[in-house]
């Protein structure tokens, strides 16, 4: 698998706590959106870490597309 799965065509808002780490699924095979379950695992594709350096809502992105990961920015209006 060299290419990401789109996991759905939006971004997926989370409240994020400040300090805490935050593993974003980059393959979109996860059951668990937009956060890594282990179902990369053989796809060559692995997740990214994401550190909340304030407490806030943020939006993820859905489509695994984005060029500011693991950040939506509106890649998935193309789609």
């Amino acid at each position: 698998m060299t290419e990401p799965v789109v996991a759905q065509k939006a971004p997926l808002e989370v409240a994020v706590t400040e300090g805490e780490s935050y593993w974003w699924c980059a393959c979109g095979l996860s059951k668990s959106q937009p956060f890594c379950d282990g179902s990369h695992k053989g796809t060559g594709i692995s997740p990214m870490e994401y550190t909340a350096t304030r407490t806030k809502n943020v939006f993820f992105c859905g489509c695994k597309q984005t060029g500011n990961k693991p950040l939506c920015d509106g890649a998935h209006s193309v789609l």
